[in-house]
């Protein structure tokens, strides 16, 4: 037999033997700590650690989960390949000691203070309760503390009133106001349920109104809402009082100025 041949009956075991030692070389499986449903049949498991998270399933005693974390006393299981869940303390076993897998977040982890927001708003604006107006805006918002949040805004408008009658020295006559606004204000918004997803707030400040080339100290209440659609995107929807006084000397008058503000945020 020639030489050739024995080498390659050699071939085989030359690769299984090194299939081996790659599998050897391998690191361990890290060892999965796991609980044992406990609750008769009735299990429930959450999307989160809590009564208020949504429902994802109800499994039946005796199942077995692969625990990830836990945090009060909640587990966070591994459902499935593709899914996780929480689950109560009280329906399960322990099968191993958890106290390892303790979840003790960061409070400051998730802080906003030191963060901007920046809003572009759309909004309904109603001049002296007889003019209704497109506006467009925009604002820079610096969270001071994490519910209070000091806030640029500057909106632009083109207020068009309808004809009225005028009546001059000599005749009466029907004439139509069309002029654009400018105004912009500090202000001051106060979060009532900071860190959720929904957040009402109220607003105030002061600023100015500028129309007819005129200039005239404005101040402004409001209230709305936030609604985070992701970690760092809101929709925002408000209704806020703008107060000025406008006209001439002889004819000055208060103005009462109402804007229905939708907009969309984004934390930076």
């Amino acid at each position: 037999m020639s030489a050739k041949p024995c080498w390659l009956l050699l071939l085989p075991l030359l690769f299984f033997s090194q299939a081996a030692r790659a599998e050897d070389a391998k690191e361990p499986e890290p060892y999965r700590k796991l609980v044992r449903l406990a609750h008769q049949d009735h299990n429930v498991v959450r999307s989160g650690p809590g009564e208020g998270y949504t429902l994802i399933g109800v499994y039946k005693k005796g199942e077995v989960f692969p625990v990830i974390a836990k945090s009060g006393g909640w587990y966070n299981v591994q459902v499935d390949d593709s899914q996780t869940g929480w689950v109560h303390v009280s329906l399960c076993e322990e099968l191993d000691d958890m106290s390892v897998l303790e979840f003790r977040p960061n409070p400051k982890l998730y802080s906003r203070v030191g963060s901007f927001l920046l809003t572009g708003t759309v909004s309904g604006y109603s001049f002296d309760q007889k003019s209704n107006s497109l506006a467009l805006g925009g604002r820079l918002g610096y969270y001071v503390l994490d519910f209070i949040e000091l806030e640029g805004s500057a909106t632009w408008t083109e207020v068009v009133r309808p004809a009225e009658i005028v009546e001059s020295l000599f005749d009466l006559r029907l004439e139509e106001e069309r002029f654009d606004m400018l105004f912009y204000a500090l202000n001051l918004t106060v979060e009532i349920l900071p860190g959720r997803q929904m957040v009402p707030f109220v607003t105030g400040g002061a600023g100015s109104s500028i129309l007819e080339g005129k200039s005239e100290t404005s101040w402004n209440l409001g209230a709305g809402t936030r609604l985070y659609v992701g970690k760092r995107s809101a929709i925002r929807w408000e209704v806020r009082n703008h107060h000025f006084t406008s006209g001439t000397r002889e004819s000055r008058r208060d103005n009462n100025n109402f804007e229905f503000i939708i907009g969309t945020s984004f934390l930076l």
